[in-house]
């Protein structure tokens, strides 16, 4: 596995220079940029987070360790992979690191080849996360773009009601329906209706409670 070429920036957070510094030639000789930190509450000033595919952060560090860092962040909804160093005392605090969503972990002395295949994993998983992260986006802003009318009508479409079943329900004409269906299908941008039923299905499942109340029907 190969991170040769990208352009993706990682951070390493480790109050130890020396180990900084041969991490940090490491990644940079696979053409990557690694900027270092001494310790968590400096990344976090930095604004690095805004910048970076993935961490290797200490589990262990003065002040916020590694997992105060992991917790702070999945606070914050800020998905970066973090890959952890530990010494061989502190595996059962990478285990719960994993559980809690950490993309990997290393024990001291870290083996160089099984670490750079750890990065090139943690980069792919960022960007797989910020692709759907965009999706969804998209998606969200689709919907928003919707009716009172139209959301109110989308779920019972979805739910595999037939336009005539829909506009008993609501007390409309079944042309009615089928006006607001053709602008569902245009607004949402979908080239079937099978289409609109995973987009809606994608909506019930990530949106919020308000949201998610309008798609009660789906479930």
């Amino acid at each position: 596995m190969t991170i040769a070429g990208s352009s993706r920036f990682l951070a390493i957070l480790d109050d130890d220079t020396s180990v900084q510094a041969a991490l940090q030639d490491l990644i940079q000789a696979e053409g990557m940029s690694a900027l270092c930190f001494s310790s968590a509450e400096q990344f976090l000033r930095s604004g690095a987070k805004r910048k970076v595919g993935c961490l290797i952060v200490d589990i262990q560090m003065p002040g916020m360790s590694g997992i105060e860092l992991q917790a702070h962040l999945n606070t914050e909804r800020c998905p970066i992979p973090i890959i952890f160093l530990t010494g061989r005392g502190d595996i059962p605090l990478a285990v719960c690191a994993m559980k809690q969503g950490a993309s990997d972990f290393h024990t001291k002395p870290v083996n160089g080849t099984s670490l750079l295949n750890s990065v090139a994993r943690a980069l792919q998983q960022n960007i797989a996360s910020s692709q759907e992260a965009d999706e969804h986006a998209r998606l969200t802003a689709r919907y928003e773009s919707l009716t009172p009318r139209e959301r109110e009508i989308l779920p019972m479409l979805a739910s595999g009601l037939l336009n005539k079943q829909v506009a008993y329900e609501l007390g409309i004409t079944e042309y009615t329906v089928q006006l607001h269906r053709g602008h569902i299908m245009r607004k949402m941008e979908a080239d079937s209706f099978a289409a609109l039923v995973r987009m809606a299905d994608k909506v019930s499942s990530n949106c919020d409670h308000h949201l998610r109340s309008q798609f009660a029907v789906l479930s």
